[in-house]
């Protein structure tokens, strides 16, 4: 794995090696150093470095930098010792949207000499991404380096296949979606997405599933004010191109599930791709989405988005936010949507020049049957499989709201057969 610098990559010349044992000193460091990142108090966090970090990494750019994680990371939740080696302490540190390995120094004046942040390899971190526990399959991390950071993802080879094979890129949904089909932040485990990975295995398709920006592992230079939806189609695109020119791979098929199935439409203008399926993807704008799930709202919460996306339409940001709209339409998230709402479904899949798989769950309370025969109207040629019983997470699931929910949290769930069925019986059909 790819070390991630993030602050100083400077660890200066070291005291002898100490014992295995956390001291103390470095504890009480840490913890004023968590307290003052997590207060966002960069100036304080600055006196706490010995000159030579000081003269590294300037009160400005230091600011910055925290600014960057904070965005990228979110507060500090708590930070484990793991280890100690010729005076670098090594903690796991425990950030709201991901954990990494934290290295740190200090001189004789009790002053951080040393300030490093790596990505985690304990071996139980290893097997939740790569042991699948399937004879059949092999999963390696993949890495790509684009202009705002590392894309992480992981690849699912078929074992039992030799010669050259399909692969599917499989572009995830809305929100801190993961490569797995997680939402830990929300404490959201489906593993819908491993599992799919598993089953095209099994059936000599390869896959390749990521974290997006600023989810995972995927963590990139992009603030959130920053980030546009033009930007998950150009890293799309990047990995495609990457895929195309593997020699491993006979064709590229782009799988996108619900909102990952309008970037993955838009990502196939232009590009050496085979086909594109799309899984539970909507049909109206994101304006339209948002405003159909807010309908049982109150009535000033639904004006109030209203009054948002007026104002997004003629390019201007709103930040008269109503609170209760603030985890949607903050003002920070609304350049998104703003780029997000350009795009109509509809119009962008007729665009799309190879073949078209659509496949929508019955008891989906997300997205509707609807969206899908919409989609289909737009597109006549593409094919269209209503799968009975699958629900959002695409597993079997009853129509009952509190029960369909449920299956958002059974990770050992499997999905539907007949998911799998459509692609593998689609992609093989492909010349």
């Amino acid at each position: 794995m790819k070390k991630l610098l993030l602050l100083s990559s400077l660890l200066l010349s070291l005291l002898p090696a100490l014992a295995q044992t956390e001291p103390g000193n470095y504890r009480a460091a840490l913890n004023k150093f968590m307290l003052y990142y997590n207060r966002n108090q960069a100036d304080s966090i600055f006196l706490m470095f010995s000159p030579e970090v000081k003269k590294e990494l300037p009160l400005e750019k230091n600011r910055q930098m925290l600014g960057q994680l904070q965005t990228q990371l979110g507060g500090i939740q708590k930070a484990t010792f793991m280890s100690m080696s010729d005076n670098v302490a090594t903690y796991k540190a425990d950030f709201q949207k991901s954990s990494l390995a934290m290295k740190v120094s200090m001189n004789t004046a009790h002053q951080i000499s040393g300030l490093l942040f790596d990505n985690l390899k304990p071996e139980t971190q290893a097997t939740t991404a790569t042991n699948t526990n399937d004879p059949n399959t092999a999963e390696t991390p993949l890495e790509l380096k684009t202009l705002s950071g590392t894309i992480h993802g992981t690849l699912a080879m078929p074992k039992q296949v030799t010669g050259k094979v399909p692969v599917v890129l499989i572009i995830a949904a809305a929100g801190p979606t993961d490569r797995n089909g997680n939402k830990p932040k929300v404490n959201q485990t489906t593993n819908s997405y491993r599992l799919l990975a598993t089953e095209l295995a099994k059936n000599g398709i390869a896959s390749l599933r990521y974290d997006k920006r600023l989810v995972g592992e995927t963590i990139s230079s992009t603030r959130e004010a920053q980030l546009r939806f033009d930007d998950y189609v150009d890293d799309a695109v990047a990995l495609i191109t990457q895929l195309h020119d593997d020699p491993r791979f006979s064709k590229v098929v782009i799988l996108g599930h619900s909102e990952g199935s309008l970037v993955g439409m838009l990502s196939t203008a232009g590009q050496p791709v085979s086909a594109f399926i799309s899984v539970e993807g909507e049909s109206m704008t994101a304006d339209k989405i948002i405003t159909e799930q807010l309908k049982s709202q109150p009535d000033y919460i639904t004006k109030g988005f209203k009054t948002i996306t007026d104002s997004l339409r003629k390019g201007k940001t709103y930040d008269q936010v109503d609170p209760a709209l603030y985890s949607i339409a903050r003002v920070s998230v609304q350049p998104y949507l703003m780029t997000w709402m350009r795009f109509d479904p509809t119009k962008e899949i007729k665009k799309v020049k190879v073949p078209v798989l659509l496949v929508q769950g019955a008891n989906d309370v997300q997205v509707s049957v609807a969206d899908a025969e919409k989609l289909k109207k737009a597109k006549s040629d593409a094919k269209l499989v209503i799968i009975p019983g699958m629900n959002y997470v695409l597993k079997d699931a009853p129509l009952a709201a509190p029960a369909n929910i449920a299956t958002y949290n059974q990770p050992n769930l499997p999905i539907k057969t007949e998911l799998v069925g459509a692609v593998v019986d689609f992609v093989k059909a492909l010349k």
